[in-house]
Parts: C-alpha cells; sequence; structure tokens
C-alpha cells in the first residue's frame, strides 16, 4: 500500500531527478573539426550553465578525472610547480564498433579561472596541443576550446574528423554532467 510519506517520498525522487536532468542538459555548443595536413584541428564553443568557479574546478579536477571521464582508466598529477602541471592519464577511446588504448603525460599550464594550456610531452599521439579559455556569459561560463592533434592511431587517421568531433562533444557532456553534479542541492 503506497502511504502518503512513500508517495512524498517517490514525489521527491521525481523532482530531484527532473531538476539533476535540466541541469544536465547539454550546454549549447559548436565543434568543428579540420583536417589541415597531417593534423586535426579543433575548435569548440560551449556555453556551460554552470558559474566560472565550478567550470573550474571540474576542469582542472585532474586527480578525479577518473570518475568524470568514463573513457578514462587513470588520471593523475605527478608533479606541480606552481601553476604547471604534469599529468599522466591512460584510457580507451570508443567509436562505433572500435576501440583503442591510449596514455599520454601532458604539460598543463593554469592560468586560474582564465585559461588552461596543455602540450602532451610523451603518448599516443604524434602531437597534440591545446588552449581553452572561460569568460563569464549570459547564461553561466563560455568556453572556447582549440587543440591541434596528430593522431598516431589507425582508427583516428582513417575516421579522423568525425572520429575526433565525437571525442571531444562526449567529453564535454560528460564535463558538463558533473558541473551540473556539483550544483546539485
Amino acid at each position: 500500500m503506497l502511504t502518503a510519506q512513500r508517495l512524498a517520498a517517490m514525489l521527491s525522487t521525481v523532482l530531484l531527478l527532473q531538476s539533476f536532468s535540466a541541469l544536465a542538459a547539454d550546454p549549447e555548443w559548436l565543434v568543428t573539426v579540420d583536417k589541415r595536413g597531417k593534423s586535426f584541428v579543433v575548435d569548440a564553443s560551449i556555453d556551460f550553465s554552470a558559474p566560472l568557479r565550478t567550470v573550474w574546478d571540474v576542469l582542472t579536477d585532474f586527480d578525479q578525472m577518473t570518475a568524470i571521464l568514463s573513457n578514462l582508466i587513470t588520471s593523475k598529477i605527478v608533479s606541480r610547480t606552481d601553476n604547471t602541471l604534469q599529468v599522466q592519464q591512460e584510457g580507451v577511446a570508443h567509436y562505433g564498433l572500435f576501440s583503442y588504448s591510449f596514455a599520454s603525460e601532458r604539460e598543463i599550464r593554469l592560468e586560474p579561472m582564465q585559461r588552461i594550456v596543455a602540450r602532451q610531452l610523451s603518448g599516443n599521439a604524434k602531437s597534440f596541443v591545446s588552449e581553452l579559455q572561460l569568460s563569464p556569459s549570459d547564461h553561466g561560463t563560455e568556453v572556447r576550446y582549440h587543440a591541434e592533434v596528430v593522431p598516431s592511431s589507425g582508427i583516428a587517421r582513417t575516421f579522423g574528423g568525425p572520429f575526433i568531433r565525437h571525442e571531444t562533444e562526449e567529453q564535454f557532456r560528460a564535463l558538463a554532467a558533473e558541473m551540473a553534479r556539483r550544483q546539485a542541492p
């Protein structure tokens, strides 16, 4: 028998899930991937409905990134000097029926609450550099992302743009969900 107390608990749960779903909705974004020689150039503009502090905290939470991005197996800061970090990450990327393991060690320079610049020191890609800029927006925080990658993976070279776009969008969706989770009451 459904008591008033159980009904109220169920209703509260449904409302909480609905509010979480609304917060986790895809942010407004545009992701483009262009091939330039051997490089793929990624440009993305994402408007997260989260305050700058939350966005920054999620984007720089490297030691907890495996709980945020499902394709990561390990993520750890191996050294820190002021606002420069060395981060090692390993994981498995999936695209349709294909998957591949990846590993990277990157130098990451932080300009708190404004910019994150990364360059690969070692890893599966032949080269990787990126810059992420943050700024407050009407809806929360705008992120502008630019990356240039020369893949060494056969899957990435074969599927190129669609594969890299898929990975970029998947990661930003997971980051948006974590931002929403951290804002939930």
